[in-house]
């Protein structure tokens, strides 16, 4: 790192990335021991009931990616679930600084599906530069840094460049493979608008759903990382959820982004940045953005004869936002 040890140049990152893959996979083995626990344990509670077993992994986890991290890097901030949760509100700043989700997927966690994983990703300069999101059922890890690409790699096997195949082109929604989320607000205002879209989303225009965009098909994995991780390889076509929170999405942008991906904020932030007159990418991922927690994660898509890749990708976004509604997450 420079003289300033607020100063990040590219040789840098892969120094950070090489220490926080190692944390990633430290922190994997406590995630596999805790899960463990709670399947040999009966009457596990959700994860809001802040004295059970999930929540004592959860700040195990992050407890000790908190203390490796100051070992390693005392001049970084951190932001972290669980931290958030018991009161801590670090702001975001230009410093370097870390934002972790310890075990997203929770629920999966507790059912042993295992779709579950720790997400680390740095911020610098207000923007995510640096993803590390590890499932360590799998043995998947998924990396990225800003200007560098995104890996996947397969237990001891050679990083995999993303996306793992020559991105297709996507010439409309029904040839979409989709990633939504219910998510942890199942109240009437929430739940029958999110409804409502997913039926948009996957219904028949011609069988009495009207609007209805008849997508491929849709997939739930329970985490906001390995969603976008799986849009990243391309495996998905797009990701959209409302609710998450930075630590859910912030390494994952990185990676998505570096395997060509689009990431866009909220329907209203993707009006004004694609209004007359407007300056602004619609992919760029603000300090709004990035703490919005509204998110659309769109796959690469090449350029064809008649559009960008960037143009479908916004095409795209444009018709999704046309088709779903927007809510306000608690």
């Amino acid at each position: 790192m420079s003289a300033d040890t607020q100063t990040l140049k590219p040789v840098d990152l892969r120094s950070v990335l090489n220490f926080t893959v190692k944390l990633a996979r430290t922190a994997g083995t406590l995630i596999l021991e805790g899960s463990q626990a709670i399947q040999s344990t009966s009457d596990v509670n959700e994860k809001k009931n802040s004295v059970d077993l999930v929540t004592e992994y959860d700040v195990a986890v992050e407890e000790l990616v908190k203390s490796e991290i100051a070992k390693a890097y005392p001049s970084f901030k951190f932001i972290g679930e669980e931290s958030y949760s018991s009161g801590t509100r670090n702001e975001l700043t230009n410093d370097p600084t870390f934002c972790v989700d310890p075990i997203d997927g929770t629920t999966n966690f507790v059912h042993g599906f295992p779709f579950a994983c720790i997400s680390l990703g740095l911020i610098y300069q207000k923007r995510p530069v640096l993803g590390v999101i590890y499932n360590p059922f799998l043995d998947h890890l998924y990396t990225g840094i800003e200007g560098q690409g995104s890996f996947l790699t397969r237990g001891n096997s050679q990083p995999l460049k993303l996306p793992l195949t020559n991105p297709k082109p996507l010439p409309s929604l029904q040839k979409a493979l989709l990633a939504i989320e219910w998510g942890s607000d199942r109240g009437k205002k929430n739940l029958i608008p999110k409804s409502d879209s997913f039926l948009r989303l996957a219904g028949d225009p011609a069988d009495g759903i009207a609007g209805g965009r008849m997508a491929h098909s849709i997939r739930s994995l329970g985490s906001a990382a390995l969603n976008i991780s799986m849009v990243a390889q391309g495996g998905l076509d797009l990701y959209w959820e409302i609710g998450c929170w930075p630590w859910d999405v912030c390494a994952g942008i990185v990676i998505a982004q570096e395997a060509g991906g689009a990431v866009v904020g909220s329907h209203a932030a993707l009006a004004a940045t694609t209004s007359a007159g407007s300056s602004i990418d619609p992919f760029k991922v603000t300090p709004d953005v990035l703490t919005g927690r509204k998110y659309l994660i769109i796959r690469a898509i090449p350029d064809t004869p008649n559009e960008t890749g960037r143009e479908a990708q916004l095409r795209i976004a444009r018709d999704f936002y046309q088709t779903v509604e927007d809510v306000e997450p608690k």
